[in-house]
């Protein structure tokens, strides 16, 4: 069975783009392409749910293959909330996050922001900070967020 090889993040794509690539590179365990989703500078952050700030993409390398080597990562955008301006992105998005252990196969929901800087280069992630969610954080409340003007 042949497999698709994941997509790398897409010169001058979009901010959604970027981000799809980013969880695509997660799935699949591709730290080159999960990097090439990133600014390339030491500017980026990176937070795991209860983890260490990591500062710059040597860090972020790191711990990223420390991740990819036990395992890929199942996260799975369930809902994303986009604020988009002239040069940046964030989203906020709720990921659903898939966790083998002995005794099976578990769920948890995750609160992630991520950041998008639109640079020369294109559209690139600066940060990416997640935390734990609960089951609250599941329900769609798009359709009743008040207008504020």
């Amino acid at each position: 069975m042949t497999r698709a090889r994941p997509r790398a993040a897409v010169l001058g794509g979009s901010a959604e783009d970027i981000e799809a690539a980013f969880y695509e590179a997660q799935q699949h365990g591709d730290i080159e392409q999960l990097m090439s989703c990133w600014a390339q500078d030491e500017e980026v952050v990176c937070v795991h749910p209860d983890g260490p700030c990591l500062l710059g993409t040597g860090a972020m390398r790191a711990a990223f293959e420390s991740i990819f080597s036990h395992d890929v990562v199942r996260a799975t955008p369930l809902q994303v909330h986009r604020v988009l301006a002239l040069a940046s992105a964030v989203h906020g998005v709720v990921e659903q996050l898939e966790i083998t252990l002995p005794d099976g196969v578990h769920h948890a929901l995750i609160l992630a922001t991520n950041v998008h800087h639109n640079a020369p280069k294109g559209w690139r992630m600066v940060s990416h900070h997640a935390s734990p969610g609960g089951a609250q954080d599941a329900q769609d409340r798009s359709a009743g967020r008040p207008v504020l003007h």
